[in-house]
């Protein structure tokens, strides 16, 4: 299988309590037991009888026991019973006076006469929330039905209960491809609390596109508070402040912050109605309520006086203005706003993944959210190649961005293979460590190097580089290159396909050896990976598990499910309690004993050249 591996689409398990039995989808049904995921594994109670699966034509059946969401501020807990219309809760036994009809706005006066819309899509042209999602099995996402015979409380845990991110980019990227796939809903839960379950997490790991993506697929007027809420963040975070309108015009009521209600507005100019919305926004900027913030009115200002108001020369001033949102960032974005640097200084890691695909900042900004963006799995190389292109074309070699994309040009293009090895060199910098981002521009660069002694001293950066973009069948070019027990060969013992024979307890102990890492964590990590890929003999696995004190053989109820999915080849599920139990902000929150059981596991269940791809990562930047 040549793994120029599929570029799409999760140290320490989180606690996830859980009460029902796991019926996996794939195959037979068959179950396990996971109450509480990180304590000690009981012994499994007897299998239930296998759900009936749903139909596909169908949204799954609801369970008799109603099940309490949490789905945000100013959202029911239940998605279906939400009013889809934001009725002004007026009753309709009587008819009005004239008093209360003058104080109606123009909303609330079209819901009283049944002029309101309540969906936005006709009746032959809706679509089913049997299956939602925007990779098919076709183009690469999970089986559908994966899930569909999981309880509901499983995979509302394992979705809700991760944070967003993970320690390896390889992982970022295995889980993404699991929540962007056209999935069927676990029994009971519906169509719409799974998308946006969905939606959040991949807001959470900055996947912004994604989210809004996934949103989209479902019918406005389907949405319940949490898929709003996580649409409304994703249009924030895209710039595509515009996109929320569907929402505000079926749903107006659903939520009543002051930036909902300025965004409201906005769309109320859009739509045609350019003197209410400005006098809505006007009273706003005037108001003595603290809600409303003066930047974040004005913003509003401007960007609903493009729809024709006539005030879009409103000044944007940020002298009293101590804090950034991803309100403030959004709109500034879209508006092309210059954003005070000592507001982007103190900015977090939001502002910079959604820095990464928004067209309208400068190349500068865009070049530091890219980065993190490359390091985190959400921008691929190509994706950071094509921008340093960009950058190169814009301005040559000035600036640091600049020099680096001249570099990286000379890595492609020169004739002598010696002065691109010393361009890519000169990008990867003179620290210990690579930055995994110079790792993840270079990759084709490095696929382009011959491999010969000449170069033998840059195997393993080379190599490291490749494997960020999965080129592994160029990088295995190297095998009779590097040396057996170091650093390169460590990559290529867990990174490459189709691996002839076993590795000898010999060639680890060599690998030790040469290990500078604390505490031998690249060789406690190239043991854990070998084992989980089945590489190393159970007799070798056991011998050094007792060595470095690995604790591969320890069981919790995570590893129990994990496992257990593996062996029936649940791919979908494996990748969602990957993600609880890849969470951290570097390598040194996982566990060799964690690593092997999702290394096992994805294995097991098809996904072996994103396991791979992972042991190589945990080898390189342990």
């Amino acid at each position: 299988m040549n793994m120029r591996v599929r570029a799409g689409l999760l140290a320490g398990a989180g606690l996830l309590v859980l009460a029902a039995p796991i019926a996996m989808a794939a195959g037979n049904p068959e179950s396990i037991l996971p109450p509480g995921l990180d304590d000690p594994a009981p012994t499994p109670a007897p299998a239930p009888a296998p759900a009936p699966a749903p139909s596909p034509a169908s949204e799954p059946t609801a369970s008799a026991t109603p099940v309490v969401q949490d789905t945000g501020e100013g959202a029911s807990d239940d998605g279906d019973s939400e009013d889809s219309g934001g009725s002004s809760g007026r009753s309709s036994s009587r008819l009005p006076t004239l008093e209360e009809l003058e104080a109606l706005d123009t909303d609330e006066l079209d819901e009283l006469l049944g002029l309101k819309p309540k969906f936005d899509i006709p009746p032959a042209q809706r679509r089913s929330t049997a299956r939602v999602g925007i990779l098919s099995e076709e183009e690469g996402g999970l089986p559908a039905v994966s899930l569909a015979r999981q309880p509901q409380s499983l995979v509302r845990a394992a979705i809700a209960g991760t944070q967003g991110r993970l320690v390896s980019r390889w992982g970022h990227i295995t889980l993404r491809r699991a929540l962007a796939s056209r999935l069927a809903p676990p029994a009971g839960m519906s169509g719409s609390e799974f998308a946006g379950l969905r939606a959040q997490l991949l807001n959470r790991m900055g996947e912004f596109a994604a989210a809004r993506a996934i949103a989209q697929d479902v019918d406005v007027d389907a949405w319940n508070g949490r898929l709003a809420n996580a649409a409304v963040d994703a249009y924030i975070a895209t710039g595509d402040v515009l996109g929320a309108c569907p929402l505000a015009v079926l749903r107006g009521g659903y939520r009543e912050d002051a930036e909902w209600r300025m965004l409201r507005s906005i769309c109320t100019a859009y739509g045609g109605e350019a003197s209410r919305a400005r006098n809505e926004l006007v009273r706003m900027r005037e108001s003595d309520d603290a809600e409303f913030n003066a930047i974040d009115v004005l913003l509003a200002q401007r960007f609903a006086g493009a729809a024709g108001l006539g005030n879009n020369t409103v000044t944007i001033e940020w002298d009293d203005v101590d804090e950034l949102t991803p309100w403030r960032y959004g709109l500034a974005a879209a508006l092309g706003a210059a954003i005070p640097e000592r507001l982007l200084d103190d900015a977090g890691p939001y502002y910079e993944r959604s820095a990464a695909t928004l067209p309208s900042l400068p190349l500068s900004l865009r070049i530091d959210g890219a980065r993190r963006a490359a390091r985190e799995g959400i921008f691929s190389s190509s994706a950071l190649v094509d921008l340093y292109s960009q950058v190169y074309a814009a301005s040559g070699s000035d600036g640091p961005a600049g020099a680096d994309a001249a570099q990286l040009r000379t890595a492609y293009i020169d004739a002598d293979p010696a002065a691109r090895v010393a361009a890519l060199r000169s990008i990867w910098g003179d620290g210990a460590q690579i930055p995994h981002d110079r790792q993840v521009l270079t990759a084709y660069a490095s696929a382009r190097i011959p491999a010969s002694d000449q170069f033998a001293a840059d195997a393993a950066p080379l190599i490291a580089s490749m494997l960020t973009a999965g080129l592994d069948r160029d990088a295995a070019r190297w095998s009779n290159i590097v040396d057996e027990g170091g650093m390169a060969w460590g990559m290529l013992a867990v990174g490459l396909p189709d691996a002839d024979g076993g590795v000898s307890s010999g060639a680890i102990d060599s690998f030790r050896d040469g290990d500078d890492s604390t505490g031998k964590r690249r060789t406690r990590m190239l043991v854990a990976g070998l084992a989980g890929l089945g590489r190393i003999s159970s007799g070798t696995r056991n011998s050094w598990n007792r060595e470095l004190n690995l604790e591969l053989t320890r069981e919790t109820r995570w590893s129990a499910a994990i496992s257990r999915a593996g062996e029936v080849e649940n791919a979908a599920l494996v990748a969602l309690l990957m993600g609880v139990g890849m969470q951290g902000d570097d390598w040194k929150r996982m566990t060799p004993r964690h690593l092997y059981h999702i290394i096992s596991a994805l294995r097991q269940s098809g996904l072996e050249a994103e396991a791979r791809m992972i042991a190589a990562e945990a080898v390189s930047r342990a």
